[in-house]
């Protein structure tokens, strides 16, 4: 028989009776956050809602949360499956970031597998002062397994989230492991900052590979622009990547006129590289439409977004031995900002 568990409206706690869009949800709330996370689809967190300004910092796209199991595609192919269910938020992405991918005889479409996958989940911890909900996931591509645990403490805004990836066989593997975290409305607009730390570079899609000092970038014209100033709506968006980060690795998205910000800090040595993807509202085809204003900053094992088998080229694809298992640490805090002179 299953043991009984307490029901709270108060401190910290953990709701998993609900079914959002027919999958499993569970919900992790204290005094200042609400986190919601869709177990049957990848452990993806589509509301990161700060309670006190009522500011929910995740993207959600025009055609918001959906699930798989309701619709058949018409084109079946390696990105759709994965862009045609998007909704923004923030989704776990192993082994494969990007589009099709073939390694060991292995395909994977865009951002697969995990992403797709139903989880398992285990509440760990269920106490006013402190809630802890395990999670855990089998690749089958693949002979891994992801178990990562999502914590929230009573008064304190910030998730805190370790995983471990583990390999079961005798065989060494490649990787790429990221947190695709995205941005957007009422959140994100044009004139929000972007701060990390100093020394941090800048390696750029569209000059081939490029290599900048952060926060400027050489444009076609030949001029320098600040990327850490979020530009009007309808700019030409591209894919960066930041690197140099060291053990520590960390950064703030600010939106002054809100008074709001993020911060992100994460194990820069498993995840050196901070994907950094634009979409400002210039694309007029599939799938934006110019319908959207956001970015992703999103930390990532490996660079660029082309696939496991281009990061395997050049060498930033993670490692991991046989039976060896290697852990990861990210804590994501909503956070006022000090007003100056007040």
């Amino acid at each position: 028989m299953p043991s009984y568990r307490s029901q709270r409206n108060y401190g910290c706690r953990v709701h998993d009776q609900y079914r959002y869009f027919d999958m499993r949800t569970v919900v992790l709330e204290n005094e200042l956050v609400r986190i919601s996370i869709l177990v049957d689809k990848g452990t993806e967190i589509f509301e990161f809602l700060y309670k006190p300004k009522d500011l929910d910092f995740m993207w959600l796209t025009e055609n918001g949360v959906q699930n798989p199991s309701a619709y058949l595609p018409t084109s079946p192919d390696p990105i759709s499956t994965f862009i045609d269910y998007y909704p923004g938020g923030w989704q776990e992405v192993f082994p494969n970031g990007g589009p099709t991918s073939t390694y060991l005889g292995a395909q994977f479409g865009q951002h697969g597998e995990v992403a797709h996958m139903p989880w398992e989940y285990n509440i760990m911890e269920d106490t006013p002062a402190r809630i802890s909900v395990q999670f855990c996931v089998k690749t089958k591509k693949l002979p891994c397994q992801i178990i990562k645990t999502l914590t929230l403490e009573s008064g304190s805004s910030s998730l805190l989230i370790e995983e471990q990836l583990e390999n079961f066989s005798d065989v060494p593997l490649r990787y790429m492991w990221g947190q695709h975290i995205a941005f957007g409305k009422p959140f994100l607009v044009p004139g929000c900052r972007i701060k990390v730390p100093n020394d941090v570079r800048v390696i750029t899609d569209s000059r081939g590979g490029a290599t900048y000092e952060w926060p400027y970038v050489a444009a076609s014209s030949g001029e320098r622009i600040d990327i850490s100033e979020l530009p009007a709506k309808g700019t030409p968006s591209e894919m960066m990547y930041l690197t140099g980060f060291g053990e520590k690795a960390w950064y703030k998205l600010e939106n002054n006129d809100l008074g709001m910000g993020m911060h992100v800090e994460w194990d820069g040595t498993e995840m050196p590289y901070l994907w950094y993807w634009q979409e400002y509202g210039a694309t007029e085809g599939y799938p934006w439409f110019g319908r959207h204003y956001n970015i992703g900053l999103e930390p990532f094992s490996s660079y660029p977004t082309l696939g496991l088998e281009e990061a395997i080229r050049n060498d930033s694809a993670g490692s991991i031995g046989p039976r060896e298992m290697k852990t990861f640490r990210l804590k994501a805090s909503p956070y006022q900002m000090v007003k100056i002179g007040m």
